[in-house]
C-alpha cells in the first residue's frame, strides 16, 4: 500500500495487545499488595497477601481479591436459553425489549378510583410495561375497584402482577374476567398465590378455599393463558428476616417445590406445574451478588425440573427481581436512589424477567408521584440510556462472577436438600428451625452493622444531622401477627437517632482535643462521625496541652460525657493528667478516640468497635443527668 507516494508496512493479520510487555504473574501480584498493605501498617509476606485481602459472606464464600483462569470454576454453564439457563432463560436474553419494567402500587383503600387509574396510564405511558397492583387484604383498594383500575389497559400486552393476600382468590377471578370482556385472549403476568403466605407474613391460616381456588385458577391458566404465571415462590420473607443469599434461594427453591406438589397432586402435568411458577427474589447493592445469585438458582431450578421429569423448555425459572426494603433507609433517603440503582443493575444483568425498583421514600409513607417517576426512570436510563439489556449475559465469562456463581449455587442447595430433608419447607416454618437459622444470620450481620463494619451511608456513616426528610402520608399497617421479622439494616441506628431527636435538647459531647490541630484532626472527625451515627453533636475543646484550660472548656459545654481526642504520642504525654481534670471537672463518662489504655478512661472508640452500644450508653449517661 501507499499513501502520498510513501510505502506502508501491511497491517499484521493478527493483531496482539499487549504484546511489547511482559505477561504479568500472580507472584508479581502477590508482592506488590504486600507493599501496599506494608505501607498501610499491615506487614504481611507475599504468599500471604491473597488471603490478606479475602473476605467471607454470611454463606461461607470466600471473596479473593484476585481471580485468574485457574480460578474459573470449571462448570459448563451452556448457553443462553438452554439448559442448565445460567446465561439466561431466553436464547435472545433481553436484547430484544428488555426486561420488564414492573412498577408496584399500593394505593390506599379509600383511593378515588379515577385518580389512581390515571396514575397507572401515566406509568405505561411513560415506560413502565408491567403493572404490580396491590389490592384488598395486602394494603390496598378492594378488589371490586380493579376493573376501574385496568378500564383501558391492554392486559395482554401489560402483564398485570397481583398481591391481595387472602383476597387473592377474588383479584384472580376479576383479572380473569376483566380480560375476558375486554377480548384480550391469553395474557401474561401473574395471579399472586401465595401458599406460604400465612407462615411467612402471619395472621390468619389460609382457608381450604384459597387452596382450591389456587388450583382451579392454575387449570385454567394451563388451558388459556400459557404465559399466565398462577403461583409465586417468594424469596423475600427469608431475605427480610435476616437470612443470607444461600438461604433465600434455598428457601425459594423448596416454596417452589411445595408449589409443584400442589399442582401436579391435583393433577396438572409436570411441564404444566412448572409453567405456572413466578419466583420473586431481593435483589441487594451488592451487585455482583444479586447477579451471581440469580444466575444460580436458575441452574438449581433446572436441575430439580431435570429430576422431575419436566421437558427443558419448561424448565427456565421466571424471575422478578425487587429492590431490597431491608436495605431502603429512612435517614437521608435519597442515598436509597443510588443503592437501588446499583441492585437494579444487578439484576437486569442477572438476567430477572421483570424489575421492580422500591421508591426511594417508600419506608417514610406512601411514596409520592416524583419518587414513583425516579423510580421509573431509574430503569429507563438503564434500558434506555445505558443499554444494559443489549448484551446477553454480559457477566459471562468473568473469572470472579462464575466462580460467585457456582458457590452460591452449591450454598443455596445444600439448604434447599436441608429444608427437604427436615420435612419441606411449611414444617420447617411451622417447627421454627429455618427461623431459627435465619435469625443466627441475622445476628451476625447485626454485629457487622452495629460496628460500622457494613457501613451504611447517611445512616451510620457520614450522617447529617440537619436533615429535613420529606413528609408522606402513612401506609397502611398491613402486618399481622406471627410469621417472618420483617428487619431493615439501618433500623439500629435510626432508633438512636429519633431518641436523640426525641429529646429537648440536642445530645451533645465535649471533644477535649490535645495539641495541634493536626495531631487530633483526625480522630475528631471519626468521633464527629460516629456520634453522628447516634444523633449526638459535639462541642470541640480549645486544643492545646493546657490541663486546665481544657476542663474549664468542657465545663462550659454544658454534658457530662467527653471524648479525648488526638495522637497516640499526645496520649502518652498528656491523656491521663487531661483525663483526671476532666473527671474534676464532673465529667461522668470519659471516652478515648483510638485504642490506648489510659489511665482514668471510661471506654475507647476505634474502628471496629461496637458504635451501636457505645450510643446507647452515651445516650442513657446524658439523659440520666438531664
Amino acid at each position: 500500500m501507499t499513501s502520498g507516494g510513501t510505502e506502508l508496512d501491511e497491517a499484521p493479520e493478527e493483531l496482539t495487545l499487549a504484546a511489547e510487555f511482559d505477561d504479568p504473574t500472580r507472584a508479581q501480584w502477590q508482592e506488590l499488595v504486600a507493599g501496599v498493605l506494608a505501607k498501610s501498617g499491615r506487614e504481611v509476606t507475599p504468599e500471604e497477601a491473597e488471603a490478606a485481602l479475602a473476605t467471607v459472606t454470611d454463606d461461607g464464600i470466600t471473596i479473593a481479591g484476585l481471580y485468574a483462569a485457574e480460578d474459573a470454576p470449571g462448570v459448563d454453564t451452556g448457553v443462553p436459553g438452554l439448559s442448565p439457563f445460567v446465561r439466561g432463560a431466553r436464547p435472545e436474553g433481553q436484547v430484544a425489549d428488555g426486561w420488564l419494567v414492573r412498577q408496584r402500587h399500593a394505593f390506599p383503600a379509600d383511593v378515588e378510583v379515577a385518580e389512581a387509574h390515571d396514575v397507572l396510564m401515566a406509568e405505561l405511558e411513560n415506560g413502565v410495561s408491567s403493572l404490580w397492583l396491590v389490592l384488598g387484604d395486602a394494603g390496598g383498594p378492594p378488589v371490586a375497584a380493579l376493573d376501574g383500575l385496568l378500564e383501558g389497559v391492554f392486559v395482554d400486552l401489560a402483564p398485570i402482577a397481583l398481591e391481595a393476600g387472602r383476597d387473592t382468590p377474588d383479584a384472580a377471578a376479576a383479572l380473569l374476567r376483566f380480560a375476558e370482556q375486554a377480548g384480550a385472549g391469553a395474557i401474561p403476568g401473574s395471579l399472586g398465590y401465595d401458599p406460604l403466605l400465612d407462615r411467612t407474613q402471619g395472621g390468619p391460616a389460609l382457608d381450604q378455599q384459597y387452596r382450591d381456588a389456587l388450583v382451579e385458577h392454575a387449570r385454567t391458566a394451563a388451558a388459556s393463558h400459557p404465559q399466565l404465571r398462577t403461583v409465586v415462590a417468594d424469596g423475600r420473607p427469608y431475605h427480610r428476616a435476616g437470612g443470607s443469599d444461600a438461604q433465600e434461594l434455598g428457601a425459594a427453591l423448596a416454596a417452589g417445590v411445595a408449589a409443584l406438589r400442589t399442582l401436579t397432586e391435583a393433577g396438572l402435568s409436570t411441564d404444566e406445574a412448572f409453567a405456572r411458577l413466578e419466583f420473586r427474589f431481593a435483589a441487594t447493592a451488592d451487585q455482583f451478588a444479586t447477579l451471581a445469585k440469580l444466575r444460580a438458582v436458575r441452574r438449581c431450578w433446572d436441575r430439580i425440573g431435570d429430576v422431575s421429569g419436566a421437558a427443558e423448555s419448561s424448565r427456565a425459572m421466571a424471575q422478578h427481581a425487587v429492590t431490597s426494603p431491608a436495605m431502603i433507609t429512612r435517614r437521608d433517603p435519597w442515598v436509597n436512589m443510588l443503592r437501588s440503582t446499583v441492585a437494579a443493575v444487578g439484576a437486569g444483568l442477572g438476567g430477572a424477567a421483570a424489575v421492580t425498583v422500591l421508591p426511594f421514600d417508600s419506608e417514610l409513607g406512601r411514596p409520592d408521584e416524583a419518587a414513583r417517576r425516579l423510580a421509573r426512570n431509574t430503569q429507563a436510563l438503564l434500558l434506555e440510556e445505558s443499554h444494559l439489556a443489549h448484551v446477553i449475559d454480559p457477566a459471562g465469562g468473568s473469572w470472579y462472577v462464575e466462580s460467585l456463581t457456582d458457590a452460591l449455587a452449591h450454598a443455596a442447595w445444600e439448604e434447599f436438600t436441608r429444608i427437604e430433608r427436615d420435612g419441606g419447607i411449611e414444617a420447617v416454618l411451622d417447627d421454627g428451625s429455618l427461623a431459627a437459622r435465619l435469625d443466627a444470620t441475622w445476628q451476625q450481620r447485626a454485629g457487622r452493622i452495629a460496628a460500622r463494619l457494613d457501613p451504611i451511608t447517611g445512616v451510620s456513616e457520614f450522617p447529617n444531622l440537619h436533615e429535613e426528610l420529606p413528609r408522606r402520608a402513612p401506609r397502611p399497617d398491613t402486618d399481622h401477627e406471627g410469621g417472618l421479622p420483617r428487619r431493615r439494616y439501618a433500623e439500629v441506628f435510626e432508633t438512636l437517632r429519633d431518641r436523640a431527636d426525641a429529646a429537648e435538647e440536642r445530645p451533645t459531647v465535649f471533644l477535649a482535643t490535645i495539641g495541634k490541630l493536626a495531631e487530633y484532626t483526625a480522630r475528631v472527625s471519626f468521633t464527629q462521625n460516629l456520634m453522628g451515627a447516634g444523633g449526638i453533636v459535639t462541642v470541640d475543646g480549645p486544643g492545646g496541652t493546657d490541663t486546665a484550660e481544657i476542663a474549664n472548656a468542657f465545663r462550659g459545654a454544658g454534658t457530662p460525657v467527653a471524648v479525648i481526642a488526638s495522637s497516640d504520642k499526645n496520649y502518652d504525654q498528656y491523656a491521663a493528667d487531661v483525663a483526671a481534670a476532666l473527671r474534676e471537672a464532673g465529667a461522668a463518662r470519659i471516652l478515648l478516640a483510638g485504642k490506648k489504655d489510659i489511665d482514668g478512661v471510661d471506654g475507647t472508640l476505634h474502628a471496629g468497635c461496637d458504635a451501636a452500644a457505645v450510643l446507647r450508653d452515651t445516650l442513657d449517661e446524658l439523659e440520666g443527668q438531664r
